[in-house]
């Protein structure tokens, strides 16, 4: 396995990434280089306004807040994250290529977004004043530590690993202001929650499909996707203003940006899904299903997934995208510009779907639905 150190550069992951494109993955540059790219379909980094976070007042929700907190400092997962003896084999090198690359790809991006988190959650920690915010913060960043890592274990053994600590000084970071980290980070932990919980159910079912051990971790993992999610539901439900009046209509966009960007990132992993023997189409919904269902407890509307255009407006979404990025390879503007333009479409016809509306609960606690 190479070694990257932190006098490498943008530059050096870049050329790793373009030599490693026409067969996958094969070393840490190339995995580095991956997490390092910056698209509408790859995992940020991100920063906010934390002075602004700090001054969050939980008094509002102060029994759930001390509750959900009593629960992440109990630390039901501190000795989950590790091998143990279920932790099968792998045989890397005998897994059909156009599988391994995509997998490959599946746990790159997993550890990034994972870190993300982390990287946004220390920041918040290491700035803050306010016990019950930065209390908050150390407990999830410790929990998506504990994430990235383990998938960068399972990535070492294939060769490959994410060098995280050059991603936290060299990748870009996108400023959000905190209700849009609100927004975006809650949904982000949900649907992951249901991705996991949706995955670990079916392979518990088809235990013969399950083509790598990591997968037997997802439960008690989606167990903590959940909690943050509970937390940032919490957060919100401090300031009724985050959730009404034309806050809405940013709900409902990240919402559409968040489902669209999942339909359209699992679609350009075929050979995963297959061997997963789950239909891309059937998992979207099953998501997006369990994530409307667990949104309603602090958005007021729920995207329309059985409206006749919303699976339509997903697949041409996810063709206009397909054709951009070999517009990109081949280096076309003009198949570039039109493509863009009909993915820009596609998604405008997707926001514009009506949404459906209905009352929030007054209590915000959830429990995992299995």
């Amino acid at each position: 396995m190479k070694d990257m150190t932190h006098s490498a550069d943008a530059a050096t992951v870049e050329e790793a990434l373009a030599a490693d494109n026409h067969q996958g993955i094969v070393d840490s540059e190339g995995a580095t280089a991956l997490a390092m790219q910056n698209t509408l379909l790859t995992p940020r980094f991100y920063t906010t306004d934390f002075d602004e976070m700090d001054a969050i007042d939980v008094s509002p929700v102060r029994k759930d807040w001390d509750t959900l907190i009593d629960q992440m400092k109990s630390d039901p997962n501190k000795g989950h994250f590790k091998k143990n003896e279920d932790w099968d084999h792998v045989d890397w090198d005998g897994m059909e290529p156009k599988l391994k690359r995509e997998f490959i790809d599946f746990l790159v991006s997993s550890c990034t977004a994972e870190f993300s988190g982390c990287v946004l959650y220390k920041e918040m920690k290491r700035r803050g004043n306010n016990e019950d915010i930065v209390t908050l913060f150390q407990l999830m960043a410790r929990d998506e530590a504990r994430h990235a890592g383990f998938i960068n274990d399972a990535l070492r053994e294939a060769g490959i690993a994410v060098n995280l600590g050059f991603l936290t000084q060299k990748k870009k970071y996108t400023y959000f202001r905190p209700k849009f980290i609100y927004y975006a980070t809650y949904l982000s932990e949900k649907i992951g929650y249901a991705r996991y919980i949706t995955i670990y159910r079916h392979l518990e079912a088809n235990p013969e499909l399950r083509f790598h051990p990591i997968f037997k971790w997802f439960r008690e993992w989606c167990n903590d996707e959940f909690s943050h999610g509970e937390a940032f539901a919490l957060l919100m439900k401090t300031d009724p203003k985050l959730t009404s009046g034309v806050n809405v209509l940013w709900i409902k966009f990240f919402l559409t940006a968040v489902y669209s960007t999942m339909y359209v990132r699992d679609h350009q992993r075929p050979a995963f899904h297959a061997a997963l023997g789950v239909d891309p189409d059937w998992y979207a919904h099953e998501v997006f299903t369990k994530t409307s269902t667990i949104s309603k407890q602090v958005f007021p509307i729920t995207l329309d997934i059985d409206h006749p255009r919303w699976q339509p407006g997903l697949v041409a979404l996810q063709r206009a995208n397909a054709d951009l990025d070999r517009a990109k390879k081949a280096g076309n503007p003009i198949k570039r510009l039109t493509a863009s333009m009909r993915a820009a479409a596609a998604f405008v016809g997707l926001l514009t779907i009506p949404a459906i509306k209905h009352q929030v609960p007054a209590s915000t606690r959830l429990e995992p639905a299995y």
